[in-house]
């Protein structure tokens, strides 16, 4: 072989290269724009979507944070019966996935079969004709997911519609227990003997709860959102004292406003916005209760806000237990620092952080003459500028007037603490929503 000939070989081979890289490269720029996340049941990392081509990104929806395990189920779990858990969605998309969690079973949990569909309508578990798609996990209906961990189902195509119900059914003919769940929903789901997951009528669900089990996240294929913002705090977030089944929690409100102004043509972000607000949550110590439960905010960051997909903003609202519940008072510098550190996680991602000031409490049991200089402290270093990318002033604007240590009336609950509805929307009403754009990094 010549020099010549050989430099000609050679020049065809990189071209080779070049060409194969370039298919690579553009077959994974055209995936979820996410990470792909595996099975931790120990079946090997879950498959990519096998949904059609479709224009948009995975964007959440919907999401609620596990909490931990749910009282009398330790022993069978939810065996030989049927949950259909109904949730809200907050955009639309053309193919939808879910998570389930096992993050406080005690032993592996099957799932036989599982279900996706539209709901019927309101407060009812019957599914809409013709949408109920069977889900499927790495191509399997069958899954297994380890105590301790949580599986990513594949996609399925289903026009979901924003500010629908939707139900997702698992059937699970084996010992469980106990079920991960997450209380304080504010929305009812049902439960059933033997496989209902392919009924649409709803007939045999005979059981409803305030919960959801098993099922953390529903994530859409979406071309009316390019990411997704986490609301992220404790029961204030999770909406406790709302109205049940009415989705009025204040992201539920903030979701709304956004995709109202949206609507008019306002110059703003096209987010999704998801609820991990947990009750009783704490930024630096797990809450009272079972040990590994109710995890704190620093450690269930990463799981509940930086693996979801797309987030491009996260609002912590996220303190106000580590200043009730800590037995003395809390030192505010190490709230302070814990809230930072949170800030920090975000940063690293990429993930712009709006911060919360934390709501009045006076009155309460718990409260007190100390308890309430730490809250002056830590609000007055949030105002500041140097703790967060933006600042949600809710003390500001909940509080009495004429007792600013007080939640004002007209937006109490009447537990001294959790706003009603009308507070709710208030929360979401003073949230300005220009803070949706750019990523401004937090003097630290």
């Amino acid at each position: 072989m010549t020099r010549r000939h050989g430099y000609a070989l050679l020049a065809s081979i990189v071209a080779l290269i070049v060409a194969l890289s370039t298919a690579i490269y553009v077959s994974v720029a055209a995936g979820t724009g996410t990470a792909d996340r595996t099975s931790l049941s120990g079946s090997g990392p879950v498959r990519p979507s096998a949904a059609p081509a479709s224009a948009g990104v995975w964007v959440g929806t919907w999401s609620a944070a596990p909490v931990g395990a749910e009282p009398g189920t330790g022993a069978e779990g939810m065996t030989g019966r049927s949950v259909r858990n109904v949730v809200h969605t907050s955009v639309g998309g053309t193919s939808a996935r879910i998570t389930l969690s096992n993050l406080y079973g005690r032993t592996a949990l099957t799932v036989t079969h599982a279900s996706l569909a539209l709901a019927a309508g309101p407060g009812t578990p019957a599914a809409q004709t013709g949408t109920t798609r069977r889900l499927t996990f790495a191509g399997n209906t069958t899954v297994v997911v380890a105590a301790g961990a949580q599986v990513l189902s594949d996609a399925v195509a289903l026009a979901v519609p924003a500010g629908a119900d939707v139900l997702v059914t698992t059937y699970s003919p084996t010992l469980s227990g106990p079920v991960t769940y997450h209380p304080t929903a504010r929305q009812t789901s049902y439960a059933g003997p033997g496989d209902l997951t392919a009924n649409e009528t709803g007939a045999g669900y005979t059981e409803q709860v305030d919960h959801w089990r098993y099922l953390t996240a529903l994530d859409v294929l979406s071309g009316e959102a390019d990411g997704t913002v986490v609301a992220f705090g404790d029961s204030l977030t999770d909406g406790k004292n709302s109205t049940a089944d009415a989705n009025a929690r204040w992201p539920d409100f903030l979701n709304r406003r956004l995709r109202s102004a949206l609507a008019t043509g306002r110059d703003l972000p096209r987010y999704s916005v998801v609820n991990e607000g947990i009750g009783g949550n704490r930024v630096l110590a797990d809450a009272r209760g079972r040990a590994g439960e109710n995890q704190a905010g620093i450690r269930r960051f990463r799981r509940d806000v930086l693996d979801r997909p797309n987030v491009k903003v996260v609002v912590v609202d996220l303190g106000i237990n580590d200043i009730l519940r800590t037995p003395g008072t809390v030192d505010p510098q190490q709230l302070l620092t814990g809230l930072r550190d949170l800030v920090r996680q975000a940063h690293a991602r990429g993930i712009k952080v709006v911060g919360a000031t934390l709501m009045p409490v006076g009155r309460r049991t718990t409260w007190t003459e100390a308890r309430e200089d730490v809250r002056q402290t830590v609000n007055a270093e949030i105002r500041s500028g140097r703790v967060y990318d933006a600042v949600i002033d809710f003390d500001r604007a909940l509080r009495d007037p004429y007792d600013p240590r007080r939640l004002r009336a007209m937006y109490d609950s009447g537990d001294r603490l959790h706003p009603n509805d009308k507070g709710y929307e208030r929360m979401a009403d003073v949230f300005d929503l220009e803070y949706l754009k750019g990523s401004t990094a937090a003097r630290l």
